[in-house]
């Protein structure tokens, strides 16, 4: 497939020389009019997931920064391969890009998980954010992706998502006790986690969960916020919904490009695609801040959900748990190396971080007395 693909920078190129030649018999407009370059990219996400709009908020980013150079088709999971597919479609250039998270190749490696869905050292998921770009984090991911697995991708990561709620549970749940025999639904190395705290863990794409505790496959599970929650209906199938978690705290998303297909670009677009993750970032997190709190107050109010913050001997326990199973983990050299990296940033910045906030929980319960009290 490869062999077969256009040399799309030579056909640009030969396509502007052509274009001169041309100059004095055609008007300019029809000289310079160009046909945009249609990035082919599926995300991981179903049509209505609020991530499929966050997909195409990076889509318009790039359309409008390229002048309309180059465009991207934003397709739904399952449009062209399965969710849990697109890193090999875009290897194999079955797709020019997709928009997805790392922990969905996580059976390639379990180091994938590192870049989003791994154990907390106590920074945030912005901070970890910034590891990915300025602590050493981008240049350990081109490793793993191209030289230990040969994967013909260039990647980046984008949108430092808020931490993941612990889910959702029929019953209550209020001890490490209380988990046990739970048929669990989580993705990456959150799986590794929660299973040594005694749960059984099931790793489904979003739109297989409901379907999945409906047939009692799973009887409680996490995606990653109340939007996307709720247009999964889980308010439909459990109503105690847990807020707060250790097992995803500072995931983000992952763009990826199929490398021959990048590296053919001219370089002005390969920076728009790039920087567009960071336009991208920007939007997102701003959409998220208004849609995921609109939406967990439907949720409570309308839909009869019992919200809490997750039990703090749960809390404990899954930073306990995260400790016992890291050494294993860690005998492979590449995952160490990962770890360490991250240690090292976590203990500078999240140091730099936590000293110098301030206490918002104060200053909120002041001005909303009492409604923190779930």
């Amino acid at each position: 497939m490869t062999d077969q693909r256009l040399n799309r920078r030579s056909f640009l190129r030969k396509t502007a020389l052509a274009g001169g030649a041309s100059a004095g018999v055609l008007a300019a407009p029809a000289v310079l009019a160009q046909a945009p370059l249609v990035l082919k990219m599926q995300t991981s996400w179903g049509a209505s997931n609020i991530w499929q709009e966050f997909a195409q908020d990076y889509a318009d980013r790039v359309e409008a920064m390229s002048g309309g150079r180059l465009k991207v088709d934003v397709l739904p999971a399952g449009a062209v391969v399965a969710a849990f597919q697109v890193m090999d479609a875009v290897h194999d250039g079955v797709l020019d890009a997709a928009h997805t998270v790392c922990a969905y190749w996580y059976g390639k490696s379990k180091a994938a998980s590192l870049f989003g869905t791994g154990p907390v050292f106590g920074a945030s998921s912005p901070a970890m954010l910034g590891w990915f770009y300025e602590g050493g984090g981008a240049e350990l991911y081109r490793e793993l992706t191209q030289d230990q697995l040969g994967l013909n991708v260039v990647g980046f990561l984008g949108f430092p998502m808020f931490a993941q709620p612990f889910g959702w549970f029929k019953g209550e749940v209020n001890t490490v006790a209380d988990l046990q025999g739970f048929k669990y639904r989580t993705v990456g190395l959150a799986a590794d986690l929660l299973q040594s705290m005694g749960m059984s863990v099931a790793q489904l794409p979003g739109g297989e969960i409901v379907p999945a505790m409906e047939r009692g496959v799973i009887d409680a599970f996490e995606f990653n916020n109340p939007s996307s929650d709720k247009d999964f209906g889980a308010q439909d199938v459990a109503k105690n919904y847990y807020l707060s978690s250790y097992h995803q705290a500072s995931e983000q998303f992952e763009f990826l490009f199929n490398k021959d297909f990048y590296d053919d670009l001219e370089p002005d677009l390969q920076a728009i695609l790039k920087y567009g993750v960071e336009a991208s970032a920007t939007a997102n997190t701003n959409k998220a801040m208004r849609r995921y709190s609109a939406d967990l107050k439907w949720l409570q109010e309308e839909a009869g959900v019992t919200v809490r913050r997750t039990p703090s001997e749960i809390l404990d326990g899954q930073i306990k748990a995260w400790s016992a199973i890291l050494p294993e983990l860690e005998t492979d050299p590449m995952f160490k190396r990962i770890t360490d990296s991250q240690r090292a940033w976590a203990e500078q910045v999240a140091f730099y971080e936590l000293m110098n906030a301030p206490d918002y929980a104060l200053a909120y319960e002041h001005f909303f007395p009492g409604k923190l009290s779930l």
